[in-house]
């Protein structure tokens, strides 16, 4: 087959891509053409004679393995020969094609292949429901802690057994319990949820020598995308399948672990040499999306941090612009200037509202920024707002479909046996489940047994059989009617959209109008899936990120958090809230701190043309308004990058940093968000200070530079150790070292 798609690739590039046999590590930075790699790597396999149905290549979004089976179609000219989606079996995310293994094998571990899956939702009312069978108080075993707890149990390969084992307190005793109670549960519904998708496959391996080696001969080349976010069970999982042709190629960049609080382990990635020492390594350090100085200031970003691979990234793009630090009163105000400077940067360059972004450390800062834009009447999207498949509606009418395509699925059947209103109470509900336990039966089979429980009335009983009949009706026609078909007979039957239109609010026409659209996506599946059934409709959705769905074609500003961004590129990035304890966010630790680095770092190279650093010196947090310092990262950044207003100033905060060990080492107790940046002195006043300094006594009225005027209230240490509580306004103490303080008496 022809390679010539080979030459539109740098030497860097070329080499990982022909590097077929053994073990390789692609340290792939910021903009250098990962998913290019990827797949001219696939194209590359095929040209040389590899089967299509030998290869795995796993992704973490539906985003990434959309557009890399697409590319790789283009590259093999499939599109001219019409030979199809041929790479649409074995490139996607690891939880689809895990999932998808799953159901093949599923009667190996005692489940059918029509099973369930939980999102996190159903998770967490599954445990809400253990603990009040156990009448333990959800405020003292707080149930989100515990679905917390038992991700990560999993996740870490942890058994209920070894967690029972370990346990120290009675909330771990506890969290054992339901965490046992849960699986119990799970299996009896012939349901998995999100973690499962992971760890069952690594339970089959083990369990089932043949199945591995089926997969391990399977899977002779395995490619991995974003291997610095892999948890545990996915290191194992590509260990078990990579153990015999050892042809695992992963692709990442150790700068850009940002997900360690959902399990991902920056150590996978930092010791693949270690495991496979004999790998290739391939740096791609030229960076093909941003300029010069943006590059610069995110590498001057991530070397401060010590747990990290060698590289530098380089362009041949131009320098461009310096990055625009902008110095706001509030977040109000911050977000006042966002929208000023995106009106006069959209005029000046000519650029569209969607070449825009602004990033945030965490969601709460969208409220300022949505109240800017609505005040400013530019129209924004947000990403990672509330998702579309996580509303009420439509996980109702999910509901549905999964109860008919799993009949066992208890939590689906809870959700709906009263939706729409049928007079089915709780009271109702608790004789049945009771029944069932007794029977050790789903709850639907148990319907059909209705009349065996005295205690249900006739009209509860007569409600609850025509529920039962319309869910096996639609049962039985699932494998007659196209997914299409059966979707929108069930949306009439139920009357929902018809009840909606007769309610006639803003609220229900939304609803209404978000009813259509799930139709709308289902008839897209069958498009784009012929064959496709109810049950393969279910497994894609379940595994549908909010950033999969998002709109790029529409013209507006895009506001999302750092975290969903990842992957994205925009011509111009705001990020905001660049403060001491907002972002970096509460670091105390090393590691969560270079994590922060990597984050801030993530976001600068989201940039191609522009970036706009924001922060805020007052801002509402915790329904409290906080004084806030400038980040430490802004004074990271070299000072020939930044914006000359800002420089110099950034540049005196940037001495005081270095000359640190460590943060918390000159804030052994400070309160609330009171940080070391907070006590940043501006150099030309040190000496005045110092000099002031032993005229400060308790009840001396002093000004700092962002907490404004206060009155000193505590002293103690001495000399260079000396240190003050003052008590500044809104009643905010600050316990402060006079050494950096900077503090200016005022009487």
């Amino acid at each position: 087959m022809n390679t010539d798609f080979l030459r539109d690739l740098n030497p860097a590039q070329l080499s990982a891509v022909k590097a077929v046999e053994g073990p390789e590590l692609v340290l792939a930075g910021a903009g250098s053409g990962k998913t290019k790699v990827l797949t001219y790597r696939v194209a590359y396999l095929v040209s040389i004679g590899v089967p299509v149905h030998n290869i795995l290549c796993l992704t973490f979004t539906n985003k990434a393995a959309s557009e890399m089976k697409t590319r790789t179609e283009k590259l093999l000219g499939m599109e001219e020969h019409g030979d199809g989606r041929r790479f649409g079996s074995w490139i996607g995310t690891f939880h689809s094609l895990f999932g998808k293994i799953l159901r093949m094998e599923a009667d190996k571990l005692g489940y059918t292949p029509n099973y369930s899956i939980y999102d996190e939702e159903d998770s967490l009312k599954l445990i809400k429901q253990i603990l009040r069978e156990r009448n333990l108080s959800e405020e003292v075993f707080a149930p989100a802690g515990i679905r917390w707890q038992i991700s990560r149990s999993k996740n870490n390969l942890v058994l209920p057994s070894q967690l029972e084992q370990s346990a120290k307190s009675r909330l771990d005793q506890v969290t054992a319990e339901v965490y046992a109670a849960y699986e119990e549960r799970l299996k009896k519904s012939n349901s998995m949820d999100f973690d499962d998708l992971l760890i069952k496959p690594i339970v089959l391996f083990n369990r089932d020598r043949a199945s591995l080696e089926k997969y391990q001969n399977k899977f002779r080349f395995i490619l991995v995308d974003e291997y610095q976010d892999t948890n545990r069970a996915q290191y194992m999982l590509l260990k078990l399948l990579a153990e015999i042709h050892r042809n695992l190629c992963v692709v990442g960049d150790d700068a850009q672990s940002i997900y360690s609080w959902r399990g991902a382990d920056l150590q996978n990635i930092l010791d693949f040499q270690s495991d496979y020492p004999d790998a290739k390594v391939v740096r791609l350090e030229q960076n093909y999306r941003s300029t010069g100085k943006i590059l610069k200031a995110a590498n001057s970003v991530i070397v401060h941090n010590q747990r990290k691979l060698d590289k530098e990234l380089w362009t041949e793009n131009h320098e461009g612009d310096r990055l625009s630090v902008m110095e706001c009163e509030s977040d109000r105000d911050e977000g006042y200037k966002i929208v000023q400077r995106i009106r006069d940067e959209s005029i000046k360059d000519k650029l569209q509202l969607k070449d825009f972004v602004v990033l945030f450390r965490t969601n709460s800062q969208s409220r300022s920024l949505e109240e800017a834009f609505n005040r400013g009447g530019i129209p924004y999207i947000i990403v990672g707002g509330v998702a579309f498949y996580k509303r009420k509606e439509i996980k109702d009418l999910l509901a549905y479909l999964k109860l008919i395509v799993n009949p066992q699925d208890d939590a689906s059947f809870l959700r709906i046996v009263n939706f729409p209103a049928r007079g089915i109470g709780d009271v109702t509900i608790d004789y049945v489940r009771s029944f069932a336990s007794k029977e050790q039966k789903p709850l639907l089979a148990i319907v059909e047994r209705v009349d065996e429980i005295v205690e249900i009335q006739p009209r509860q009983k007569n409600q609850l059989k025509q529920f039962a009949r319309l869910v096996n009706k639609y049962n039985k026609l699932k494998d007659e009617l196209s997914v299409g078909e059966l979707s929108r007979s069930l949306t009439d039957e139920l009357g929902l959209i018809r009840s909606l239109k007769d309610e006639n609010t803003v609220e229900s026409q939304n609803r209404m109008e978000n009813i259509q659209e799930f139709l709308g996506g289902i008839a897209e599946f069958q498009t784009e899936n012929p064959e496709g059934t109810l049950q393969d409709f279910l497994a894609e959705v379940s595994l549908v990120a909010d950033v999969d769905r998002w709109d790029t074609k529409r013209n507006s500003v895009t506001l999302m958090t750092i975290h969903a961004a990842k992957g994205l590129e925009f011509p111009v990035v705001f990020v905001s809230g660049l403060e001491e304890g907002l972002f970096p966010l509460g670091s105390k630790e090393q590691d969560e701190l270079e994590e922060e680095r990597r984050l801030f770092y993530v976001a600068i190279t989201r940039a191609q043309k522009k970036v706009y650093l924001s922060y805020a010196r007052q801002r509402f947090r915790f329904g409290k308004l906080s004084y806030q310092a400038p980040s430490r990262f802004l004074a990271e950044i070299e000072s020939d990058l930044l914006d000359q207003e800002h420089a110099t100033r950034l540049s005196q905060q940037r001495t005081i940093w270095e000359t640190t060990s460590t943060f918390d080492s000159l804030r052994p107790s400070l309160e609330g968000i009171g940080t070391m940046a907070q006590e940043v002195p501006r150099p030309r006043d040190v000496e005045k200070d110092r000099t002031a300094a032993p005229h400060i006594r308790i009840g001396t009225i002093v000004e700092h530079q962002f907490f404004g005027e206060g009155k000193v209230i505590e002293m103690s240490g001495k000399g260079d150790n000396e240190r003050v509580v003052v008590l500044f306004g809104a009643n905010q103490k600050k316990q402060l070292m006079v050494r950096y303080a900077n503090l200016r008496i005022v009487r």
